[in-house]
């Protein structure tokens, strides 16, 4: 399974559904990245995403997005696919 990396806040309600579904899906290990304890992480994920908005998730080296792109991804059955690489 690919690693999984995710940029959060701690009062996010997006990035604790985003954490429950990937946990759901087998997720293991989330690398969670604190945006707002950390102001360089913050503009490290600007960087590499181009977005301001959290959750930005990585799975792998791909960036998926955030948080209702990973779910779009789930029902289209490509974040099993995702995964199981």
């Amino acid at each position: 399974m690919p690693a999984v990396r995710m940029y959060t806040t701690a009062v996010c309600p997006y990035c604790l559904r985003a954490k429950a579904l990937l946990r759901q899906r087998g997720v293991d290990s989330i690398d969670e990245i604190r945006i707002d304890a950390d102001p360089a992480a913050a503009i490290e994920m600007g960087r590499l995403t181009g977005r301001r908005t959290v959750p930005q998730i990585f799975i792998g080296e791909q960036h998926v997005g955030g948080c209702d792109d990973l779910f779009a991804l789930d029902a289209s059955g490509a974040l099993k696919t995702m995964l199981a690489a």
